[in-house]
């Protein structure tokens, strides 16, 4: 399934970009009716809008009615990633070091999958956070690609940058 949401970013990637969006996430789900979802984002980092979300799915639409990719029936979803986004590029973990975030790894290191704490950036394909361990702050470097999602945490300061 990954195979076709990667070959499916790159039928529509192209004409999103001369758009002005970025994609940030891509999934599909399975099931009777699978529900193709597309998280995108202005790349000027403006606020996107309901009117964005629905010219990127018009022009999502036509490509996908050419191209065929899902042979089945399937439903198109496209959302703007909301404030307590998910964080998928690197340009991400550096756009929002500062504020709290979630993540759960793909595999365990040391023992533990989930980490919460205070993004500090992103060095060397790693994502660096400042996290409590037994009363102490403490820098740790996840591994970007064994990050199974990234997600910030809701907070009002982050609602005072978004706003």
């Amino acid at each position: 399934m990954s195979s076709n949401i990667t070959h499916m970013e790159k039928l529509i990637a192209p004409s999103l970009a001369d758009m002005g969006y970025d994609i940030i996430h891509m999934k599909i789900s399975s099931g009777e009716e699978p529900i193709l979802s597309i998280t995108i984002e202005c790349s000027d980092e403006t606020a996107t809008n309901v009117e964005d979300c629905a010219s990127a799915s018009r022009a999502i639409s036509a490509i996908l009615d050419v191209e065929d990719p899902i042979k089945a029936a399937y439903v198109l979803e496209v959302s703007s990633p909301g404030i307590d986004r998910q964080l998928t590029r690197p340009r991400d973990f550096e756009r929002f070091a500062g504020n709290n975030i979630k993540v759960d790894m793909e595999e365990s290191i040391d023992g533990q999958r989930r980490f919460k704490g205070k993004l500090l950036g992103f060095i060397d394909q790693h994502i660096h956070l400042e996290i409590n361990f037994n009363g102490d702050d403490v820098e740790i470097a996840l591994p970007l690609n064994g990050i199974k999602q990234a997600k910030l945490v809701m907070s009002d300061s982050l609602i005072k940058a978004t706003s």
